[in-house]
This record gives structure tokens, C-alpha cells and sequence, in this order.
């Protein structure tokens, strides 16, 4: 297409399952002038058939199929091949509601001054039934002075796969940065926060799923600790300070943040904000966060609901772990507390 009004990005790896439900949704969209930008990441399973498939019944549809790379490495390939002035992200397991470009769109060409708008979201599970788990939690925030405040209260910034960004300015800050891996689209949020206004339709454009494979699912520990020291690096650069993980093509672990922000306690604060995170979630205390978790609590972190996720690990499956966090629990317990038994 020549010169569409949007770009449609959707990068898609061994993503099959519920592909074809995602590009039916976005080729419903009642705005029609748009191309669609499917990247094929290395799939080992029938995804690239499928957009292959879907792209001969489309023109609107332009697949790239490369070896795998990453999501980073394909989000800002799309940025750079997008023929489109604005780009609507989309995920290859989410369904848009008919009318999401379409006021997406409308927002946009209405707030000038707006550089990235997103919607808020119906959650479903592998099935399409409604998300079970309830969420009691604040909106994404649907103005730029609600989207600050809720970076300060650390609640819910941007639905990634929801939202429509003007492609000029992400390319002005360097599109998606590599080191934050599973948190890319927060880091991104953050630094473009001191140049432009961000917000949410309070309407929910897409059905956003939930089941056990996702990314978010598989990759906690190393998500709960980016989206951290995203934070530190927004802070840093709010007072004026370089952010020193500007150039950095990974994150260092822990234990080197004090070195690397200059200051003493870094890491120590970046272990107190994920380890209560990680209580609930089976990867993350399968993976290294299980001994972030201990060493959280050898700094003196709070013992809240811990004796409950001895019970957890025994469940999931690692009775070694459950072992290994009673005795640290019990080790710092007061004599008066041994005594009278775990909480």
C-alpha cells in the first residue's frame, strides 16, 4: 500500500495457536487504511503458513519472515519498515474489538499533542472465557496527569498490544532498547513521558489473553526486575542525572546495580520492590527469583506471606526450595517466635 494512514505491527514466534483470531480481527477493523506488518520470528510451527495464507486473501497484509531475533529486534524492524506515520502494536494471541483503529485514530488526529494512546481491556483465557481473575486494581490511567501519577504509585502504565504510537517520536528516543527484554514496552513509556503525553481510551479495544505460556508467565523474575530499574532510570533522568542504562545492550544482575547507578543500596531496593512479586509465581520461583527471594529475606525483608509459598513450592513441585525457605525462615526467627511456631 501507498502511503496508508496506519501500520498494523504484529511480530509473532511459534505463535500458531491463536494467530489466525488475531489477524481476522485486525482485517474487520471498521478504518481500513492501514497496512499490516506481520513478522514471522523464527516460528518452528505453522505460523508462517498461516500468514502466508492470510496474506494472499489480504493485500494489506506484508509479511516478513527472518530467522529469530527477538521481540525488541522486531518491533523497532517494524518501526523502521513502517510506511505509516502511526503504528498500532497488536499481539498474535489478542483480539481487537472492530472499532480500535478507528477511535485510536480519532484520538490522535483530535490531541496533537499525544504521542502514544492505548485502551483499556476485556481479559480472556485460552478459551475465550472471561479472565477469572478479578482485578481490583486502578484503570490505565485515560489522561497524561493520571499516567504520571500512576508511574509514581507504580500501578498499570500502557495495555502493550493495545496501543497506537506516532512513529516519528519513538524513533526520536531509539525505538524499543534491548537491555529491558520483557519490559521493553514500560522502559519505552518512560522515557517518552518527558516529551510527549501518554493516555488510555476508558474503553476496552481489545480482548487481551491470559494462559500459561505467555511471556509475562515464563519471564517474571527477569521482568520484575527490568521494569525496576526502568523506573530507577526515569527517576534518574527526572533529576537531571544521565541514565546509565542509556547504552547498555543488557541488564547486569543485582548485585553490580550499586556500581552501575553509583550509589550504595541499589540493588538492595530493586530486590525489596520484586521478591514480594514473585511469591505467586511459579517461574519466578522456578527460576533465579527463588534466590533473590532468600536473599531479600537475608536483608532483613519482610517475612509476609512466606511461610504460605513453603506451602506453594511443595505444590509446584520443588520440595528441595520449600526445604531451603523454611530453614532461612526459621533461622531468623527470635527464640520467642520459634517457640511459639511459624506465623
Amino acid at each position: 500500500m501507498a502511503n496508508p494512514a496506519i501500520t498494523v505491527a504484529m511480530s509473532v514466534y511459534n505463535g500458531e495457536r491463536f494467530l489466525l483470531p488475531a489477524i481476522e480481527s485486525v482485517l474487520a477493523q471498521t478504518f481500513t487504511d492501514f497496512e499490516f506488518l506481520i513478522l514471522d520470528d523464527g516460528s518452528r510451527d505453522g505460523t508462517r503458513a498461516t500468514v502466508e495464507a492470510m496474506a494472499a486473501r489480504d493485500s494489506r497484509i506484508r509479511p516478513i519472515v527472518r530467522e529469530n531475533r527477538g521481540l525488541v529486534a522486531s518491533l523497532n524492524q517494524m518501526i523502521d519498515e513502517a510506511q505509516a506515520p502511526l503504528i498500532a502494536r497488536m499481539d498474535a494471541d489478542d483480539i481487537c474489538m472492530p472499532e480500535r483503529l478507528a477511535k485510536q485514530v480519532a484520538f490522535m488526529a483530535e490531541h496533537p499533542d499525544y504521542g502514544v494512546v492505548g485502551s483499556w481491556c476485556d481479559e480472556i483465557d485460552a478459551n475465550d472465557e472471561p479472565w477469572p481473575v478479578t482485578n481490583t486494581g486502578p484503570h490505565h490511567p485515560a489522561n497524561h496527569e493520571d499516567f504520571l501519577i500512576a508511574i509514581d504509585k507504580g500501578w498499570p502504565l500502557l495495555c502493550h498490544p493495545a496501543v497506537m504510537f506516532r512513529r516519528d517520536l519513538v524513533l526520536s528516543v531509539g525505538g524499543y532498547h534491548g537491555a529491558f527484554r520483557h519490559c521493553e514496552d514500560l522502559d519505552l513509556w518512560l522515557r517518552l513521558a518527558s516529551i510527549t503525553r501518554l493516555a488510555s481510551i476508558p474503553e476496552p479495544l481489545i480482548r487481551y489473553r491470559h494462559y500459561d505460556e505467555q511471556v509475562s508467565s515464563r519471564h517474571a523474575t527477569e521482568q520484575q526486575i527490568g521494569a525496576a530499574i526502568a523506573k530507577l532510570a526515569y527517576y534518574e533522568r527526572l533529576a537531571g542525572r544521565p541514565d546509565p542504562t542509556e547504552n547498555l545492550e543488557r541488564l547486569p544482575g543485582t548485585e553490580n546495580l550499586d556500581a552501575l547507578f553509583g550509589r550504595e543500596g541499589v540493588g538492595r531496593e530493586v530486590r525489596a520492590q520484586v521478591a514480594p512479586g514473585l511469591l505467586y509465581s511459579k517461574a519466578g520461583l522456578r527460576d533465579h527469583g527463588f534466590e533473590l527471594l532468600l536473599r531479600y529475606l537475608s536483608e532483613g525483608g519482610s517475612h509476609s506471606g512466606m511461610w504460605r509459598t513453603v506451602v506453594r513450592l511443595v505444590r509446584f513441585g520443588e520440595p528441595a526450595r520449600a526445604a531451603r525457605l523454611a530453614l532461612r525462615l526459621a533461622s531468623s526467627l527470635t527464640p520467642s517466635a520459634q517457640a511459639a511456631g511459624p506465623a
